[in-house]
């Protein structure tokens, strides 16, 4: 790959290269787009035609982030030997796009395709953005950091636009709305990166005055809004940093290009060009991937054979390189290892905390409650969240507040509301979209009316303290470095390792302080969304920059892939750990969900255990820093050297 950082030290923004705030952009579309399938997937199987048990949901939300993860060695390793990072993005991004759009489908092969399209682009895209952002940057220049967080904060406005704005179509008018919107944001990412100056200009205006408009519209309540007012800012702000970045030179034609431009033509066999035969592959490789995907229980002897000759590579590229080089690879991969135990924990988020928060954590701010007069009337609930009927508009929402009261002998359960909710979306009859509810003694407090914020909305808040603190966090380390003090990466890792520990210790804790019926305060998801951020902002931009600033040169692509491919193990593991949540039993011939007292102490043993487990891993990685920071060799200037 030829060096191309010196061309940028002249063209600057805020003090970074110009091209930064374009990757900005087009990184905050891809993730727009794959956040917001995310946010949607598990409740699309269990809730969606599929109709998935929470195992079998489990099972394959663990094998999709599994293959996401390990996708990107191989597009890694294509991206430095054949097509070079910037081809490779752009491969990678129409694929997601594909596989977003065939996500609308509602059928068993094509959702298992789509799945599989959006793994492939994902493998080709994630590793090789990244490597264009450290490409801009001299070795061993101190704003990498800074950078590779500026650049971090693009992938979490991405991440938290899309769950309020997709999940809130999907709510409202559907799955299909959902991820249509996030094959939109795919594409726009795409010709961000390949377009033409003033073009993408446009595009950059366009999308951030249309997410800008969007925003307000979707809210529900005086909390959302707040948020959203928030992200409005935030974007208009990027937009306008992205546009007069580009208007200073944006990102040079010459970042991410192949090695060897020359070889892409050659023609295997007299017949097809190389780069034309790489595409026909990957995409003879998507109808393998999604029978992966079906036959989850083969997923582990995929991936023990990947880890074990990522393994192998890299030790045998270690022993080609001089010490310094070696220790330094080790260093990565010892880090690695304490990443994929991080993020095994950490992404629960999209599984078993996922479910937590639809089934035990109270999401709805009620108008009002049920007293003693209430006794012996009948409250009316409207059932479809957006009634075309204005008498009907007017009526309390039926909402998570009636879990687990008592509707005509039996409790009322998330399977009830949600079977109510389709019904009622579906038919034609006015009579069918209200529910007489009588009420007796046992509903007293029993939440009535207000907003119901959409279980998938909650993945926004991850993001959001991002946004919040991920500056922050830069000026700390960078006021901190400037006097000596800042730590360094292997204690970074042990304090994000330790703040995971803390939040799902509040999480733990507010399950065990919650109501009568099961329900939780949803102030100890946000505290516990809260540290396991501040976690993360400790260990994956740094952790992304480490991976670019100590690899030899020729492997930066392939160690980023390798980076991911602990992503992957993450991932199994994390899935394997959800189905220790699992809790749905068989009910009348129909999967149903318990109520929320029944399923409340399951999650909080389990956030109990990975509590545990995430402080014991914090205390030997910072056991280990010493020797680690020794093996950085960060005394030495220059960048790494070259295999011996």
């Amino acid at each position: 790959m030829v060096p191309v950082a010196a061309e940028h030290q002249n063209r600057t923004l805020f003090g970074h290269p110009t091209g930064l705030f374009t990757l900005f952009f087009a990184e905050m579309w891809e993730r727009f787009s794959f956040y917001g399938m995310r946010a949607l997937l598990l409740l699309y199987m269990l809730k969606g035609f599929l109709q998935f048990s929470d195992s079998k949901a489990y099972a394959i939300y663990g094998a999709y982030g599994t293959l996401v993860y390990a996708a990107p060695f191989i597009g890694g390793l294509l991206a430095d030997r054949v097509l070079g990072p910037r081809r490779a993005v752009i491969l990678g991004g129409l694929l997601m796009a594909g596989g977003h759009l065939l996500m609308a489908v509602q059928h068993q092969a094509a959702f298992f395709l789509a799945l599989a399209l959006l793994i492939s682009g994902n493998g080709f895209f994630k590793p090789n953005i990244s490597t264009i952002v450290g490409e801009l940057y001299p070795q061993g220049s101190p704003k990498k950091d800074a950078g590779f967080t500026i650049f971090y904060m693009g992938i979490n406005l991405g991440a938290a636009l899309s769950p309020m704005l997709c999940a809130y179509l999907a709510h409202r008018y559907g799955w299909e709305a959902g991820f249509g919107l996030a094959t939109a944001g795919m594409l726009i990412g795409v010709a961000i990166f390949a377009a033409p100056t003033r073009l993408t200009q446009i595009l950059i205006f366009i999308g951030a005055l249309g997410g800008c408009v969007l925003l307000p519209l979707s809210s529900g309540s005086p909390v959302q809004m707040a948020f959203r007012i928030f992200l409005t800012i935030v974007l208009a702000g990027a937009g306008t940093a992205a546009i007069v970045a580009l208007g200073r030179g944006g990102l040079s034609k010459q970042v991410g290009r192949a090695r060897d431009p020359e070889r892409l033509r050659v023609r295997l066999g007299g017949v097809l060009r190389l780069d034309v035969s790489v595409y026909l592959i990957v995409l003879a490789c998507v109808p393998l991937i999604a029978g992966l995907l079906y036959y989850t229980h083969v997923i582990k002897w995929v991936l023990y054979p990947a880890g074990a000759v990522a393994v192998v590579y890299v030790f045998h590229q270690a022993v080609r390189c001089d010490p310094i080089d070696r220790h330094r690879l080790f260093v990565i991969m010892i880090l690695l290892v304490f990443s994929t135990l991080f993020w095994a924990f950490f992404e629960q988020a999209g599984s078993s905390v996922n479910n937590f928060t639809d089934r035990n954590v109270d999401r709805v701010l009620e108008a009002r409650t049920v007293s003693a007069a209430d006794v012996g009337t009948t409250l009316r609930f409207r059932i479809a969240p957006a009634p075309s009927d204005p008498e009907v508009a007017r009526l309390p929402l039926l909402t998570q507040e009636q879990l687990g009261y008592e509707l005509s002998g039996q409790p009322f359960t998330l399977t009830h509301l949600e079977r109510l909710r389709s019904e009622a979306t579906s038919s034609s009859q006015s009579s069918d979209r209200v529910l007489d509810w009588p009420v007796d003694e046992s509903h007293i407090g029993m939440g009535v009316g207000g907003a119901e914020i959409p279980t998938a909305e909650f993945q926004a808040v991850n993001p959001l303290f991002i946004l919040l603190f991920g500056l922050a966090f830069t000026s700390l380390w960078v006021f901190l470095g400037k006097r000596g003090l800042e730590p360094s990466t292997p204690v970074k890792f042990s304090l994000g390792l330790l703040q995971l520990a803390l939040g799902f210790t509040l999480m733990w804790y507010g399950a065990r302080h919650a109501s009568d019926r099961g329900m939780v305060g949803v102030v100890w998801l946000i505290l516990g969304y809260l540290f396991q951020t501040t976690g993360e902002l400790c260990i994956s931009p740094v952790g992304l920059s480490m991976v670019t600033n100590l690899s030899p040169r020729r492997m930066v692509s392939t160690m980023m892939g390798v980076w991911f491919l602990g992503s992957a193990f993450s991932h199994f593991l994390g899935g394997q750990i959800a189905k220790l949540t699992a809790f749905v039993h068989e009910g009348e011939g129909t999967l149903t969900v318990p109520p929320p007292a029944q399923t409340l102490n399951l999650y909080a043993d389990v956030f109990g255990l990975i509590a545990i487990a995430a402080f014991v891993c914090a205390l030997i990685c910072l056991a280990l820093s010493p020797l680690l920071t020794r093996w950085m060799h960060l005394d030495l200037a220059g960048e790494p050297a070259q295999a011996a």
